[in-house]
């Protein structure tokens, strides 16, 4: 197997000038790269979230560990523990500096146009085989990765990441979004009205409403509205390939995990969190800080605040009791 890498770490960094969350009376001592605690080397940083991963700490060779106060013990003497409150967000943002373009996919450098698809579009970075529609308006410093369609009248604003093989139209979109490969958005979405000879379609006439911040993790779908709006609402984060039917109104700082799916017409709260391969069923409410545990099917409205689990989706009391019924 090849040993090739495709990021090249930035720095040495001296421990105190990788993050602002470290303090900053640590050693003088120069860090070239973050990696786990199996591959670290006396050049390294590494972190240590878990006292599952105690035997990987005891035999690292890492120079520092970014850990928490009660898992020092684990660490070798020699190694300078960082002591954090959250260590998962100190990794991130070391490993951020390491690494400043690994957190999304941004297009292939080489692959990039040098010459702008027209004037209109001066502060647009283009990859190559685009196709952009009439009446199309694109915020200044947004990146477009190769073969993406943007049809007529969409909106797109600032400082957007809109990458490869992506099809929008029917949406507006706000600053600072992130559109991976392969999206579609903006699509008709599964309406018709059945008939016994011929099922009769029924015209999806609304929008795509992407709010500043927002996500969208490679493959997702987004339906747009029949009559009204599909809406995602800020700083929401969509894994791979979610798939969001017409009308469905999500809230802001929502998590939802790869392959969830929503029927038409439900509403999401705010602050909501969604594992993997849940279900929403069409024309629910689903409250402000649920959480949703994965493979999860909801068929029913979620008040506030409650964290449901299995098929039909139960409050996670009821569910673990019938779990332990079972066995």
């Amino acid at each position: 197997m090849s040993n090739i890498t495709f990021f090249e770490p930035k720095g040495p960094f001296y421990l105190n000038d990788l993050s602002s969350d470290l303090p900053k009376d640590l050693k003088k001592i120069k860090v070239f790269d973050i990696k786990t605690l199996d591959k670290s080397t006396s050049k390294d940083i590494t972190f240590l979230n878990s006292i599952n991963y105690k035997n990987d700490a005891i035999k690292t060779k890492a120079a520092a560990c970014i850990t928490k106060k009660n898992l020092e013990d684990f660490l070798p003497k020699k190694c300078i523990k960082i002591f954090v409150k959250n260590v998962l967000f100190s990794t991130a943002q070391i490993s951020k500096k390491f690494y400043p373009e690994a957190d999304l996919d941004y297009p292939d450098k080489s692959l990039l146009v040098s010459k702008k698809v027209s004037s209109k579009f001066s502060s647009v970075t283009f990859g190559k085989n685009n196709l952009i529609g009439k009446k199309v308006k694109i915020g200044s410093k947004t990146l477009i990765g190769s073969n993406t369609v943007i049809e007529h009248d969409v909106q797109i604003g600032k400082n957007c990441l809109i990458g490869s093989n992506v099809t929008i139209k029917n949406t507006i979109i706000g600053d600072n979004v992130v559109i991976q490969d392969g999206c579609k958005v903006g699509v008709k979405g599964f309406g018709f009205v059945p008939l016994k000879d011929k099922n009769f379609r029924f015209p999806h006439i609304g929008r795509v409403i992407l709010h500043n911040n927002v996500e969208l993790g490679a493959n997702c779908t987004i339906d747009r509205g029949s009559i009204g709006d599909t809406v995602i609402g800020k700083n929401t984060f969509l894994d791979n390939q979610v798939h969001m039917a017409h009308n469905v109104k999500v809230g802001k700082n929502c998590m939802i995990a790869g392959q969830v799916g929503f029927a038409g017409s439900s509403t999401i709260g705010d602050n909501v969190s969604i594992g993997g391969q849940a279900g929403v069923s069409g024309h629910l409410k689903i409250g402000n800080n649920v959480r949703i545990g994965g493979g999860s099917g909801v068929v029913k409205d979620i008040p506030d605040n409650t964290t449901v689990m299995g098929y039909p989706a139960v409050p996670l009391k009821e569910f673990l009791k019938k779990e332990k019924n079972n066995d």
